[in-house]
């Protein structure tokens, strides 16, 4: 009873004013006596109800599939949405107006006039949508509105698949650079070295969650205030470390032109590139906290998924990413930065003992804003004093202004720096 009152609601201005004229001659011949005025507003009342048992059956009798094509897209680039509508009854349908939903990021809602499909037919319908801010999207679900060949019905039918659409940030090809620090890992010679040294510390790592607590190595435990657990023995693995600094207030601009998406650009386009170059990668925000699933190896469909989604924070400092780093990091260390102040940029100086290379993507996050002359000066001493210490350090610094291609600068991470250890110690101090 529900459904058939859902169904006579969807009636246009048309099929209502043919049933109540139907109904009122119905009356009329009735009081009448008089069958051909009978006739004819039973045909009248009749017709309309017709049309609605008609749409309202086709209504779901429609099957509805959606594909993306890539499901994974660039910002900035175009994606296709593929919509595939079967009409599974053994009726032709009538007019259908499709209407996709999509959020305002994406454009307008898409809509579709399909005159109508035959029994067991099928249309495809396509229509591109682009995003130029980084996210996941949800696009659907499709709506579609049904009527009569006379008019006289309108009834939607709407179908819950919903399939995301994933934008990542733009990846830019770096020209082809030797770091060195790289095939660090845990293998024989290691283990050998290790016994030699007897140090037994140098072959511990920091708990992991699922970790076997009988490997827990108590004496690193106790020195380092943290669970530490030995080192399982692995083969010689090339290893990076990314570290994203994500602080709101060490960024300029607003929207996808800001200082932020250049950072988020440049972690993508190095994290890319190491990968294929056989890295094993992992990914630290600023607050020391793993982006992304924690104890994954990333792949390139995973790192970018991680960094479509992240987004700036309200930390003030990058201490709790340093003290990260400090309980153990091998192989390469690419940090891309933002604003720093001297204390973060000790911080990260006194990082270089032990670890292997030390890459530093300095973003002078003041060309991403209009400042006077008076402040711009400012700001570039600053900088300079930052990259100055951070150079001392055995950092490879490269500076990165607004308009600056990552491409153009890349090739000096794999200068070394002809800082003397002792300046470095100086710095450390």
């Amino acid at each position: 009873m529900t459904g058939a009152l859902a169904a006579l609601s969807g009636l246009t201005t048309r099929g209502r004013c043919l049933l109540a004229a139907g109904i009122a001659l119905v009356a009329c011949a009735v009081a009448l006596g008089q069958r051909d005025l009978l006739r004819a507003g039973v045909f009248l009342a009749v017709l309309p109800v017709a049309a609605v048992a008609v749409v309202a059956r086709t209504r779901y009798r429609l099957a509805c599939s959606r594909r993306l094509e890539p499901p994974r897209v660039e910002s900035g680039r175009v994606a296709t949405v593929r919509l595939r509508l079967d009409n599974v009854s053994r009726l032709p349908s009538g007019v259908l107006l499709m209407e996709d939903t999509l959020p305002y990021t994406l454009g307008g809602r898409p809509r579709f006039v399909l005159d109508k499909i035959e029994p067991r037919g099928v249309r495809d319908v396509t229509y591109p949508v682009r995003a130029d801010t980084r996210g996941r999207y949800s696009v659907g679900p499709l709506a579609v509105r049904l009527t009569d060949p006379f008019g006289l019905c309108e009834l939607t039918r709407s179908f819950a698949t919903v399939d995301d659409l994933i934008v990542t940030p733009v990846v830019s090809s770096l020209p082809s650079v030797r770091l060195g620090g790289d095939w660090a890992g845990g293998g024989d010679s290691t283990a050998r070295s290790v016994a030699a040294s007897g140090s037994d510390d140098a072959a511990t790592r920091e708990y992991r969650h699922g970790d076997d607590l009988r490997k827990v190595h108590w004496r690193s435990t106790a020195r380092v205030g943290e669970l530490m657990v030995r080192r399982e023995e692995q083969p010689f693995q090339s290893r990076a470390t990314m570290l994203l600094d994500g602080r709101l207030n060490a960024h300029r601009g607003d929207g996808p032109g800001s200082s932020y998406e250049y950072a988020v650009s440049a972690v993508a386009s190095i994290a890319i590139s190491l990968l294929r170059a056989g890295f094993l990668l992992r990914l630290l925000g600023e607050n020391g906290e793993d982006i992304g699933p924690p104890h994954v190896t990333l792949t390139e469909n995973v790192f970018l998924d991680s960094l479509a989604l992240v987004e700036t924070s309200r930390g003030h400092s990058l201490g709790p990413a340093t003290a990260r780093l400090r309980s153990g990091t091998d192989g390469v260390l690419v940090a891309v930065l933002g604003a720093l102040d001297v204390e973060d940029a000790e911080r990260l100086a006194r990082l270089r003992v032990g670890v292997g290379t030390c890459i530093a993507v300095l973003l002078d996050v003041d060309s991403w804003a209009p400042i006077s002359a008076r402040q711009r000066t400012s700001a570039q001493q600053g900088t300079e004093r930052i990259r100055a210490l951070l150079s001392g350090a055995g950092w490879r610094v490269l500076p990165v202004s607004y308009g600056t291609t990552l491409a153009s600068v890349w090739p000096l991470a794999g200068t070394r720096t002809l800082s003397a250890e002792a300046p470095a110690k100086q710095a450390l101090a």
